[in-house]
């Protein structure tokens, strides 16, 4: 009778459990996941802030250390990102791997205190070339949005994984839409130099508040999981590859412009004192409008499938590039960026998603590591382009060729990745 009681309330309990998966009251990796979602997601926010507070004047900051001539310092401003996105994708799989083996809320804090220290120390430089030394360091000890993904998925339900990083990609989205616009607006009023200081802070204030607020129950593989999860296995498993060859894509287009748009609005404008807020007005609006999208995506994405969501959205946002060119004035410019960001807001999610559909939790680290070496090459590597294209055929044509590779990529994700729950 004993032993018939117990069994019941075994099987009871496991009901019940199951009961709150379906329902989003229990997670498989944390029982308060919405917790430690929020939590992670201001956090996001503000280091996301922090992070773009200051991109919209970063050239000006590079010729005012000295680089005056226009085609150096749009390939100045290549280097700078390019610099800081080759670190960061020799870093994120040794992240990844140490949060594997100790845990992914350790590596959050890692990501945001060390930017804190960088960001700070960037307000001292004297010339372009330690500029390019403390970007290069911050690729390698940063990279919050990989590192929140990979706790954010290790801790909620699968049923809500494309809810849970549509709404860090809109973290993303909004941190980099209102970091532009307020950074912008200090850097006119107040130098180049102090919106660092702001940065160092609000980091500061996001990896507090993952070290307080954020809760994750891991347990440390044991060395039998760890070997049957090596490297070498994620690879194995279908679509991984590709999936890493459709995030460098994606990222390679998505920063073609990235480094030389601050000029092209300076171009536009033809007011070098206002460039830089407005750049910021530009990149807040754009930021909404994606954030806006990420977060409708996501959720869609649970219910209509990855990888349709994706192919849809890259091909409207590549197409959405080509107007860009024919921009004569900022609000041009700014109705053309909207619409775009639309697009753009639906392509990481669905990405993110992807990849925590088709690789076990105890290897989001690795996974999640190397998806950012391959964003990182491609940021990397896009700026440096655009800025060497936009020297030699000017200020408009990486929009059109940042269309076509945005193109390109639906076609290639349509053909050839596998659709995934």
């Amino acid at each position: 009778m004993e032993s018939t009681d117990n069994l019941e309330a075994i099987e009871e309990t496991d009901l019940t459990r199951q009961a709150l998966r379906l329902s989003g009251g229990d997670g498989d990796g944390h029982p308060r996941w919405r917790m430690t979602l929020y939590t992670v997601w201001v956090a996001q926010l503000l280091s996301m802030v922090g992070f773009s507070f200051v991109m919209p004047f970063m050239p000006f900051y590079i010729r005012e250390l000295g680089v005056t001539d226009e085609r150096l310092l749009s390939i100045w401003a290549g280097m700078l990102a390019t610099g800081a996105g080759l670190m960061m994708s020799v870093s994120a799989p040794f992240w990844g791997w140490v949060a594997d083996h100790y845990g992914r809320k350790p590596m959050v804090q890692r990501a945001m205190f060390g930017g804190a220290v960088v960001l700070s120390a960037m307000a001292f430089v004297r010339n372009a070339s330690q500029l390019l030394a403390l970007r290069t360091l911050q690729g390698a000890i940063t990279g919050t949005v990989s590192a929140s993904a990979a706790l954010v998925s290790s801790v909620t339900p699968r049923a809500w994984l494309g809810y849970s990083l549509g709404l860090m990609q809109a973290a993303v989205f909004v941190g980099g839409s209102v970091g532009p616009l307020v950074g912008g607006v200090v850097a006119d009023r107040y130098g180049y130099r102090a919106p660092f200081g702001v940065t160092g802070a609000l980091l500061l204030l996001a990896g507090l508040l993952v070290l307080f607020g954020a809760k994750e129950r891991f347990t440390r593989p044991q060395p039998q999981a760890q070997a049957q999860g090596s490297t070498r296995d994620l690879f194995r498993m279908p679509g991984v590859r590709l999936l890493l060859v459709v995030y460098f894509m994606m990222s390679l287009s998505g920063s073609f412009v990235g480094a030389i748009f601050p000029l092209f609005v300076d171009q536009i404008l033809g007011q070098p004192e206002k460039a830089a807020s407005a750049t910021g007005l530009i990149l807040a609006c754009t930021g909404v409008a994606s954030a806006a999208a990420a977060v409708m995506v996501g959720r869609v994405c649970d219910r209509w499938g990855h990888k349709r969501v994706l192919v849809l959205a890259t091909a409207i946002t590549g197409v959405l590039c080509v107007p860009q060119f024919f921009a004569r004035s900022v609000g041009q410019l700014l109705v053309m960026r909207v619409v775009f960001g639309l697009g753009a807001g639906g392509m990481m999610p669905a990405m993110n998603a992807m990849v925590a559909s088709i690789v076990p939790r105890h290897g989001f680290g690795r996974a999640y590591g190397f998806t950012a070496t391959a964003s990182s090459l491609g940021w990397g590597i896009g700026p440096a382009l655009g800025g060497l294209a936009a020297s030699v055929l000017g200020l408009r044509a990486p929009f059109l060729m940042m269309g076509g590779l945005l193109v390109v990529l639906s076609v290639v994700a349509e053909r050839k990745l596998k659709p995934v729950a």
